[in-house]
């Protein structure tokens, strides 16, 4: 056990409307030695998932997870693919538990590289095996240089607006390839540019966008929540854009739970998150917003369980097919999930 599960497992909770059928749209898979929790492969995320949710599948997202050692450098993020399509087939033999981990996989390719990314989109969609559904292009950027970005795809400022991006961001429609987006709330309106000039193209924004609250937005959560919520707002008229609910239990959302001597509740949870989660579902609506776990890094502050509790919690009044939207139905739609 590590010292992170020690810590968790000082405020354990069960699982509320344990029947409630969940797909959970984003989290990771890896062995990356440097981070935090250096392991996180099957058998952690069922460990995650055994408090008594019904996850009934999941979408994988891209972590710079066993990329390929040899050959086109470019070609490389193919080998994550690879990887995550012999997970799910692990999982998907029932010896794990019987969720469909993997049932999507999103994985990167560098859309700075124009129509070249054409080649790596194909690779993806043949190294996946009917799962691949999407890539992530990371543009997560501050001035701040206490405020780590994507370091794996060295964003640089404006890179939505950026010609050689855009020419790779025209090769996904095509190939029914969609594009989840991961940046910092003062980009978001690049965003809504980007959406605006293809509206075509499906796009998730992740994490509700991510307002900061460390470094220089630490104290300013009234005036950030003020831009961020008319960003939302605007970018919601794209109807080409959905919405993760999740990721405010990254540090960098700067709420501080991971510095409790107790982990929080899910009631903690629930209220912190509560302006945040219900702006984006009334600005989107249900049949556009996916609840998200975004573990292992989500992990940082809260157990697995006590997270989706925290979600239950504020849809505690939603109608039936509201909550089936916001679990799950959304999510397998989007990424065209076809649940055994």
């Amino acid at each position: 056990m590590t010292q992170l599960d020690d810590w968790l497992g000082r405020m354990t909770e069960q699982a509320l409307e344990p029947d409630l059928p969940i797909c959970d749209p984003h989290h990771h898979l890896w062995d990356q030695r440097e981070t935090f929790v250096y392991r996180y492969l099957l058998e952690d995320f069922f460990a995650d998932m055994s408090g008594g949710h019904n996850i009934v599948s999941t979408v994988f997202l891209e972590c710079e997870a066993f990329y390929r050692s040899k050959g086109d450098a470019n070609m490389a993020p193919v080998g994550e693919t690879e990887f995550v399509r012999g997970m799910a087939a692990m999982a998907a033999s029932g010896i794990y538990g019987k969720t469909q981990v993997a049932a999507a996989i999103v994985g990167f390719a560098d859309l700075r590289l124009g129509e070249e990314v054409k080649d790596i989109l194909q690779a993806h969609i043949e190294a996946g095996g009917g799962r691949f559904r999407g890539i992530r292009h990371s543009t997560a950027h501050d001035p701040d240089a206490g405020i780590l970005g994507a370091e794996h795809t060295s964003p640089n400022p404006g890179l939505f607006q950026e010609e050689t991006f855009r020419k790779g961001f025209a090769q996904l429609a095509p190939l029914n390839v969609s594009f989840d987006a991961w940046f910092y709330h003062p980009q978001m309106p690049e965003l809504t540019d980007l959406a605006q000039a293809f509206p075509e193209t499906p796009i998730v924004m992740d994490h509700v966008g991510a307002p900061l609250g460390i470094g220089p937005y630490k104290g300013l959560r009234d005036e950030i929540f003020s831009q961020w919520s008319a960003n939302v707002t605007a970018l919601a008229k794209c109807s080409n854009v959905y919405v993760k609910l999740g990721g405010l239990a990254m540090k960098l959302t700067g709420f501080g739970h991971h510095k409790l001597d107790v982990p929080p509740s899910s009631e903690v949870l629930a209220g912190d998150w509560k302006p945040y989660l219900m702006h984006c579902i009334e600005a989107f609506g249900p049949e556009r917003c996916m609840f998200e776990s975004n573990f292992p890094v989500d992990k940082a502050s809260c157990a697995y369980t006590t997270l989706w509790n925290a979600f239950k919690r504020l849809t505690a009044d939603f109608s039936a097919s509201d909550k089936a939207a916001l679990f799950h139905d959304t999510a397998t739609r989007f990424y065209r999930i076809e649940e055994a």
